[in-house]
């Protein structure tokens, strides 16, 4: 399929896929949305919530849906960087001679959950991002690559903090998006318990495939992106920074470090696929802003007034959506 066929038919695509997922994922529109992004932006996700709130099931379903191959590792304190990656093992060949055999561990997948992340020790978070930036494995001077296309989604509970590990900035920065997993409201949970008490699972079929979701993938990065619209997201991301000179006294007052230019290409590549799920030719203002509080929020770093004051940081990316004016608005 063309670039431009593949564009026409992403919205019903894009519908398809959360209308599956939604046969088995009770109450989280917006974040499948969220989390579909990401996949077709080829970043990677951090999902944030109480144990219990089905993140992992999310993770298993979508592997059905997009049709690709899902692995689990799930963090603890004793998890080794050979554990996730893969080590040298001794094994026979043919002719009974020993031989070095590299063992790959589960980063080997196209779909991996990195279940309580903030579990593991920092080196084992360093190796698991390395990957994710690198897209292989570099294993006695030998370099593997990884399946293509590979996404990382990984969990973290926000309550318990004894026998953590918290993310350092730099990784978190690594994660395309940050996203919420909220508890259900009642209706939902209402229907979670009609849906997930019996002894059959829903049979979700495949959608897509991982050659044709890179065809897609290609394709959205094509979406054009205006200079003004551009402009908007370079301007939203200074405004996170308190040492710039137009910043809200709020950022100022409460926030130690800004955005990265990673949250720059986020934004971008975020508003290019929602533009496309919309239809639109290129990418709008509007589309920005809908990607703001995901993409920057695990890129606004408090200081220690802010923390002591539990400043949420979504608030204040509010406040900076509120403030920092369109092209369409400097205009007017």
């Amino acid at each position: 399929m063309s670039s431009k066929s593949d564009l026409a038919a992403f919205p019903q695509l894009f519908a398809r896929l959360k209308g599956e997922l939604g046969r088995a994922i009770v109450g989280y529109d917006e974040l499948l949305t969220d989390v579909l992004m990401a996949i077709f932006s080829s970043g990677h996700v951090l999902l944030e919530g109480v144990p219990g709130l089905g993140k992992t099931y999310l993770v298993r379903t979508l592997s059905q849906v997009i049709g690709v191959e899902p692995g689990r590792v799930q963090c603890t304190p004793d998890l080794m960087p050979a554990d996730i990656l893969g080590t040298h093992i001794v094994n026979e060949d043919d002719r009974g001679r020993r031989v070095l055999f590299f063992e790959k561990g589960p980063v080997f997948r196209n779909l991996l959950l990195v279940d309580e992340i903030n579990r593991a020790t920092p080196k084992t978070q360093a190796a698991l991002l390395e990957v994710m930036q690198e897209h292989a494995v570099t294993a006695g001077g030998e370099r593997l690559a990884l399946p293509e296309p590979f996404f990382v989604l990984a969990t973290q509970n926000p309550m318990e903090m004894e026998g953590t590990y918290p993310l350092p900035e730099a990784q978190l920065d690594r994660f395309m998006f940050k996203i919420k997993v909220p508890f259900p409201d009642l209706e939902s949970l209402v229907e979670i318990s009609r849906r997930t008490t019996g002894f059959a699972e829903p049979v979700l079929n495949p959608i897509m495939a991982g050659d044709e979701l890179i065809s897609v993938q290609k394709a959205l990065s094509d979406v054009p992106v205006p200079d003004p619209v551009a402009s908007y997201a370079a301007r939203l991301v200074l405004a996170t920074h308190p040492e710039h000179g137009s910043a809200l006294p709020e950022i100022k007052r409460f926030v130690s470090y800004g955005s990265s230019p990673r949250g720059l290409q986020s934004l971008i590549k975020g508003a290019r696929v929602w533009a496309a799920v919309n239809g639109a030719l290129h990418v709008a203002c509007e589309d920005v802003a809908r990607v703001a509080k995901v993409a920057l929020r695990h890129r606004v770093i408090l200081n220690f007034e802010g923390e002591a004051q539990q400043i949420k940081v979504d608030d204040l990316i509010d406040k900076v959506l509120a403030t920092t004016k369109s092209a369409a608005d400097r205009g007017s």
